[in-house]
């Protein structure tokens, strides 16, 4: 039985055979509810509007449209839908701008199916998730050779400690490993990145590490 506040998800992939593998998944699980699928990305944002689901898993090379530009179209529509993208290499630089449009994180197209439900629900609680394999990656691909971007008034908005948290998460350090290193509860360190959070007007800990990397803050 499918519990009526069950995450809703939308499948977006140019392939039918993949799509048809992640329904089945999707659908196996009673805390997930599948709204729909889309084979390219202008047809994800037509049915990102209809169904506003709470995740969208968005493939990245499609026709028509491709999933960087959907990802940057559904994340600037401000809905509630956050985007986990779906990619066959561990990062390359088609995932790197996604990330930079607003995805909330991404997973390799082989992932485990484990990974790929814990990574739809981990999004839907407001984190982010990055293919374990590929963290390093991302710090190189956003970083790069580019001069860093001046920083926003907003980070001085930020109190010293706060400061120190938004540094380690930068870092990619977990809730858990911040809260060992700054001898603090879990539950502190969580409050602690939601002000920081809405202090740089930030939706999750991914776009925390972009503007890090984008302003030399790393």
């Amino acid at each position: 039985m499918i519990d009526r506040g069950a995450i809703g998800v939308v499948i977006v992939d140019d392939q039918a055979l993949f799509r048809a593998g992640i329904r089945m998944l999707i659908e196996s699980q009673p805390d997930l509810r599948l709204l729909g699928e889309a084979g390219d990305g202008s047809a994800a944002i037509a049915l990102v509007a209809r169904t506003a689901p709470d995740v969208v898993l968005m493939d990245l090379r499609m026709p028509v449209m491709d999933g960087i530009e959907a990802t940057r179209r559904i994340v600037e529509a401000g809905g509630p839908a956050r985007v986990v993208v779906l990619t066959t290499f561990d990062l390359d630089e088609a995932a790197a701008r996604a990330i930079r449009a607003g995805a909330s994180g991404f997973v390799l197209k082989d992932a485990e199916p484990d990974f790929l439900l814990a990574a739809i629900r981990t999004v839907h609680a407001g984190s982010a998730v990055i293919a374990p394999s590929a963290t390093a990656a991302l710090f190189e691909h956003l970083g790069g050779d580019r001069r860093p971007d001046a920083v926003p008034p907003a980070f001085d908005a930020l109190t010293d400690r706060e400061r120190d948290i938004f540094a380690l998460a930068a870092k990619g350090l977990s809730n858990a490993e911040i809260a060992r290193r700054e001898f603090v509860s879990e539950a502190t360190v969580k409050t602690h990145i939601s002000r920081i959070l809405a202090k740089l007007g930030l939706r999750d800990r991914v776009q925390l590490v972009v503007f890090a990397h984008e302003h030399g803050l790393v």
